[in-house]
């Protein structure tokens, strides 16, 4: 018996919007299993836990989302905060005022992103060996700048904002709440969100249009340099220290997020909600794990597994649109032949 087409129509619906949406029901499974192993997890408490422990992270996923959606990537956020925390640490420590460091800090950050970006965009080079090179190199520089120690003696009105909280919501969690709606209305009602996904889906068919490429991917370079500048002084603030080290490993932990969000290499696509959904993913993850009392040697091993996942999923994701499209590009053609040929029978 022939399968009618309405049901197979309404079956590559179904498998498509599962797959696409698969990270969404991943935190469900996850949050249902880790309720279950302890009442603690799903308490008001540990919930604004989790959200504070992602606030920062969330932060760098965002313009690290966007970077991919135009075909690039940046994994030298991690450094770039750490080298902003320590250059604007410095800074408020010689001038006893928090401004001056702030003001260095995302200095700092704008500066690493211009710099990847010229190298990506104007020069051509591969980004991912470029960003790769300046995660070493700006880490080193933390490194050098502050002798491998944390700073710490800032300013007590700085140090403050770490702990600052509206209604009992740390400020962290409303700068990403912020942050995810800026980047949510960048994307979809913005024409640089458009242009951003146009450069992704065909970069010389942009140019041809008219699209200044090179200015639209440094400037995109030069905002991720700024919110890790941004996110470096919100981490010195809650530590109440700057470090050398802060920030590392978070570009993977960045790049596992925004790939967990479906969002593709090849760029063109992507949605700053499924984006959240691997950041919740993550978050819960390792929340989950501290609460069950799981080797930290453990975790750092499930969220690397979870990389790899994030991957395939990136590639079933890609595979299953494309199937799809094909599907009903091959639907479309035979209604239009079946039309020609009751036209012609006429």
């Amino acid at each position: 018996m022939a399968q009618n087409p309405s049901n197979r129509f309404s079956a590559e619906r179904i498998r498509l919007l599962l797959v696409q949406n698969g990270v969404l029901f991943a935190v469900i499974a996850l949050v249902v299993f880790f309720a279950a192993a302890s009442p603690r997890f799903l308490s008001g408490p540990n919930l604004l836990t989790i959200l504070l422990q992602i606030s920062e992270l969330g932060l760098l996923a965002l313009p690290v989302a966007f970077l991919i959606m135009q075909a690039n990537v940046d994994l030298s956020v991690g450094s770039a905060a750490a080298l902003a925390s320590v250059g604007g640490a410095l800074t408020m420590a010689a001038t006893g005022s928090m401004w001056p460091g702030i003001l260095v800090a995302l200095a700092i950050g704008a500066s690493t992103g211009l710099i990847n970006g010229v190298l990506v965009s104007i020069m051509g080079l591969n980004s991912f060996v470029v960003t790769l090179g300046f995660m070493s190199a700006w880490f080193g520089l933390a490194q050098l700048l502050s002798n491998g120690r944390s700073i710490s003696g800032l300013p007590a009105e700085f140090t403050s904002i770490g702990s600052f909280s509206v209604f009992g919501i740390r400020i962290q969690i409303i700068v990403l709440v912020i942050g995810v709606v800026a980047a949510w209305w960048i994307l979809n009602h913005t024409t640089r969100g458009r242009e951003i996904l146009a450069i992704g889906g065909n970069m010389r068919a942009s140019q041809l249009m008219g699209l200044k490429v090179n200015s639209i991917r440094v400037s995109t370079y030069v905002a991720a340099g700024v919110v890790a500048g941004l996110v470096g002084l919100m981490l010195t603030a809650k530590l109440g220290a700057a470090s050398p080290i802060i920030g590392q490993g978070w570009e993977l932990q960045a790049l596992t997020v925004v790939l967990l969000g479906g969002i593709a290499f090849e760029g063109g696509a992507g949605r700053i909600r499924s984006v959240l959904y691997g950041l919740v993913f993550v978050g819960v993850l390792n929340n989950g794990l501290v609460i069950l009392g799981v080797s930290p040697y453990v975790q750092t091993m499930l969220v690397g597994l979870t990389l790899v996942v994030a991957v395939g999923l990136d590639r079933g994701i890609q595979q299953a649109v494309s199937r799809s499209i094909a599907q009903s590009a091959r639907r479309r053609q035979r209604r239009e032949s079946a039309l020609a040929r009751a036209e012609a029978g006429r």
